[in-house]
């Protein structure tokens, strides 16, 4: 089996809300910004390009939302070039207020090695995500995870 074909890194985790506050979350930047990025051009539309901007790291990412149904799936094309990939929600409601959360992001570009890093680093990255979300929804806590995995003052001191 090749890589090439099956690289995609899954994050999943239980949000104790209605699957409407959740969905919200992630089309809706003046919320995302709580536990993700800092910025975006817009709200996640079908066929709408965006850029989702993360100002502690000076990183502007292009977004093109491909799909989107309501309250169960959104899909968004990207990155550029080579940091290119298409990434995936899906939304399940077990209850009334309890909604299951799945990220997978595909369709990664690169050598065998590089896949495997972009596997990794997806899959915690989307992990530290949904933690950050549930933790905003939930207890209305801001945790700052994207912000702090890779702070500032370590990427001064040319760490990183």
């Amino acid at each position: 089996m090749s890589l090439q074909k099956h690289n995609s890194a899954k994050a999943e985790m239980l949000i104790r809300k209605p699957i409407a506050e959740v969905f919200e979350a992630f089309i809706n930047p003046e919320i995302t910004n709580k536990f993700w990025f800092t910025k975006a051009t817009g709200k996640l539309e079908e066929g709408k390009k965006v850029d989702w901007i993360w100002e502690m790291y000076q990183l502007t990412v292009p977004v093109l939302c491909k799909s989107i149904v309501a309250n169960e799936h959104i899909q968004i094309e990207w990155g550029v070039g080579d940091n290119q990939s298409k990434a995936e929600w899906t939304f399940k409601a077990l209850a009334p207020s309890k909604t299951f959360v799945t990220i997978t992001n595909y369709d990664f570009q690169g050598s065998e090695s590089e896949l495997i890093s972009k596997v990794i680093d997806s899959t915690g990255g989307f992990t530290m995500v949904l933690a950050g979300l549930k933790a905003w929804l939930e207890h209305g806590i801001e945790l700052n995870l994207v912000g702090d995995k890779f702070p500032i003052e370590l990427m001064e001191e040319g760490v990183r």
